[in-house]
């Protein structure tokens, strides 16, 4: 059997060629125009066929996509090499991302979007904790911890205990939530960014108690710089943007009959509070750390060394999913 043979008998060759076979979709012959050779025109046959989706909620999105990005296209009158730039951009966004780096949320973030898409889906402002965006570093891949318990190894950074109830709109206790955290160390980076990351650090996953209440032993969160070896720093640069984010610590809950909440909270005093590359803070998520000096109570804390720590104490409303449903709806009116 020859080179060629072989190969064209290969599982991946006939992967190949069943990918590339029909789907067995018959074409369209009611289009505005068979021959689109006019821009309009290419506009509308895609549109037309776009009303072919059976879900009513994908249809209007794709419709609604199609319209705008043709809209960009033409309202920018995009060059040929501007369009292949952008392509082989969003390829390179695809390309950076790993099992522990979400590059493409770094764009939607740096670009609005997440904030914008949280914005549009927290219509509960004051009434119960505001949500915001996730960031490209959470990952599943964390260690549980018991109440009290450090997320962060020793020497990661100044030390900071936190406490805090998760509790319902009307302040009553939400036992059994799941609670997962995680943040930069001192020098600015998340372990994941670390090439030598033999287990998940300055990140960690516990449970409320009974009363609703939860703690554990982190680090005071410091600014730092988004990564900005891919090619979305190099669109900030671009842009003549700074790629800093403000110090925060990042927030997931999640409990049986509630809305999900991804959040985090940001202390104050902190240089990029307003100025935050991902557009994420809010006023409500801005938090006061208290000084602790007292050695006897750093022990009971669990803190192995010093004679103080920061304080951070939180108390996290979740809304139930028939009241986010509600507020959703009254939103979109």
């Amino acid at each position: 059997m020859s080179e060629q043979q072989s190969s064209s008998s290969s599982p991946a060759a006939h992967q190949a060629l069943h990918a590339a076979m029909s789907n067995g979709i018959p074409p369209r012959f009611d289009l505005p125009c068979k021959l689109p050779d006019r821009a309009e025109i290419v506009t509308a046959n895609v549109l037309k066929l776009a009303e072919e989706v059976p879900n009513p909620r994908l249809r209007f999105v794709l419709q609604t996509l199609i319209k705008h990005l043709h809209g960009f296209v033409n309202e920018t009158n995009l060059e040929t090499e501007e369009w292949m730039a952008a392509i082989q951009f969003l390829t390179r966004v695809g390309q950076t991302c790993t099992p522990v780096r979400q590059e493409m949320i770094l764009l939607s973030d740096v670009l609005g979007v997440s904030a914008l898409m949280n914005s549009l889906n927290s219509p509960f402002k004051g009434r119960a904790t505001e949500n915001t965006v996730l960031g490209p570093f959470f990952t599943d891949d964390t260690a549980h911890v018991e109440s009290g318990e450090t997320i962060a190894s020793e020497g990661k950074g100044e030390y900071m205990y936190v406490e805090g109830r998760v509790v319902t709109t009307e302040g009553k206790p939400i036992p059994d939530a799941v609670i997962d955290t995680w943040e930069a160390d001192s020098d600015g980076f998340y372990d994941t960014q670390y090439a030598d990351r033999s287990h998940p650090d300055c990140r960690g996953r516990l449970r409320s108690a009974q009363d609703g209440s939860f703690a554990f032993r982190a680090i005071v969160p410091t600014p730092y710089p988004i990564p900005g070896d891919g090619p979305v720093g190099e669109l900030l640069l671009l842009m003549g943007r700074h790629n800093m984010r403000p110090s925060h610590l990042h927030v997931m809950v999640q409990a049986p009959g509630y809305h999900k909440l991804i959040t985090a909270f940001y202390p104050e005093g902190c240089t990029y509070l307003q100025s935050d590359s991902v557009f994420g803070v809010k006023e409500s998520l801005v938090v006061k750390l208290e000084q602790v000096s007292d050695e006897e109570e750093a022990r009971k804390r669990g803190f192995p060394n010093g004679n103080s720590f920061k304080l951070m104490r939180l108390e996290i409303k979740l809304l139930t999913n028939e009241q986010f449903k509600t507020y959703r709806a009254l939103s979109s009116e």
